[in-house]
């Protein structure tokens, strides 16, 4: 084969692999999560099928072992179900359910969510509900204004984004209560994210605080939660 020849027949293979990656890269995701998904870690939390309320599903809680644990500076830490993607821009959707579980401290308020773009356990940003806060709950100024809450780990935990945005920019009320089914959907796009539970937008949010670098998706649980997770769909664009 001539030289010429044959350094285009390499360039189109090259081209054809780096599109054949990409694609899956960006293959939509369906994970009716009645067990553990193949190739999920556990990162300080226990998972385990269940069924609750009806529905087949993924109970996720703290490890015995993490529950033990000082809770870290500002709370809002790496712990989650972590399933392999590579997921940057799109949406996430997820039924969840969040419940105290008699193991958190007094402020528990049922902490269940999404983290996304995760790098392992060293950065990830989350969208997490607090559904003890949640306007059907009838709660107290200001946590009626906190039942959502957005966060950039390591360094955007949601201590330092109320003490520096004290306008609340980054949490909202939502109409949820602990104890029941709730769709969260997460649509992301770079810098921006708009939040909705049970088809309404909460919270939309334009300046977010971590750089968009593509990365891993996690079910997150904080302390003091027993939470349910069912049919996760992920659609990349």
């Amino acid at each position: 084969m001539k030289p010429a020849l044959l350094s285009i027949t390499m360039a189109v293979a090259a081209a054809l692999t780096v599109a054949a990656v990409s694609s899956r890269a960006q293959a939509p995701g369906v994970y009716a999560l009645h067990e553990v998904p193949e190739g999920a870690t556990l990162h300080k939390v226990a998972a385990d099928p269940a069924e609750y309320k009806g529905r087949k599903a993924l109970k996720v809680e703290l490890t015995e072992a993490a529950n033990k644990e000082r809770p870290g500076v500002g709370g809002d830490m790496p712990t989650f179900v972590l399933i392999p993607t590579n997921f940057k821009n799109g949406t996430i959707e997820v039924d969840l359910l969040g419940r105290l579980n008699g193991k958190g401290l007094p402020d528990a308020r049922a902490f269940v969510g999404l983290a996304y773009r995760v790098d392992d356990e060293a950065r990830f940003e989350a969208v997490y509900l607090r559904p003890l806060n949640g306007r059907k709950k009838n709660p107290p100024s200001p946590r009626d204004k906190r039942a959502i809450q957005y966060f950039a780990y390591p360094d955007w935990k949601f201590g330092r984004l109320r003490r520096e945005y004290p306008d609340g920019r980054y949490e909202s009320g939502a109409d949820i209560a602990d104890d029941e089914w709730i769709t969260l959907k997460l649509d992301i796009d770079d810098t921006r994210v708009r939040v909705s539970t049970n088809g309404k937008e909460e919270l939309a949010l334009t300046d977010t605080k971590a750089a968009p670098e593509a990365g891993a998706i996690g079910l997150w649980v904080g302390r003091g939660t027993e939470a349910y997770f069912a049919n996760l769909r992920i659609t990349p664009r």
